[in-house]
């Protein structure tokens, strides 16, 4: 298969972690698409917990056997110019209420004013995941709380580590 011919698709976010959530779409992602492009937003409005190196390498070592059809990559700009530059005719995106469904109509529509080539997929999430967001993972690592069956065992590790040295520093 040629260059050319590979349907690749882009599936954007912070994943400041990755949830089983966000595993889950990009597992059923790679269903669709050839490959599947990572693409970690950097955004320097916000202070990220882990690292993008960390935040790969949560991922990589949650994924299965398709690895090899996963590539990573960290953009900040405009997703659709990212898509281009990196041949990639399809965004990936997860919805897991309507809240969500508003806001990714609203991308939705001036992503492909912007670029017409690049159109957008939408996963509903697995209803064991529907509530489960990186902000709120965060929040109740934060205080302690029970996160396992939300995020991957590696990331579940960081988040304790993470925050007893937060907590060491106070």
């Amino acid at each position: 298969m040629s260059k050319s011919d590979k349907k690749i698709a882009v599936y954007p976010g912070t994943f400041d972690p990755i949830t089983l959530g966000h595993l889950d779409i990009l597992e059923r992602s790679l269903r669709l698409f050839d490959e599947v492009r990572v693409a970690i937003a950097t955004n320097p409005r916000k202070a990220p917990l882990f690292s993008v190196e960390e935040r790969i390498d949560f991922i990589r070592d949650a994924l299965s056997a398709e690895v090899e059809r996963v590539t990573f990559d960290s953009f900040n700009g405009l997703l659709v110019d990212y898509c281009r530059q990196r041949g990639a005719s399809c965004i990936v995106r997860g919805l897991r209420a309507l809240a969500d469904f508003e806001y990714e109509f609203q991308f939705a529509h001036m992503n492909r004013r912007l670029a017409p080539e690049v159109d957008s997929v939408f996963f509903m999430t697995d209803e064991r995941n529907h509530y489960v967001s990186s902000s709120l993972v965060k929040e109740v690592a934060s205080f302690g709380g029970d996160v396992s069956g939300l995020v991957p065992d590696g990331v579940e590790r960081a988040l304790k580590l993470k925050f007893a040295n937060a907590e060491g520093k106070s």
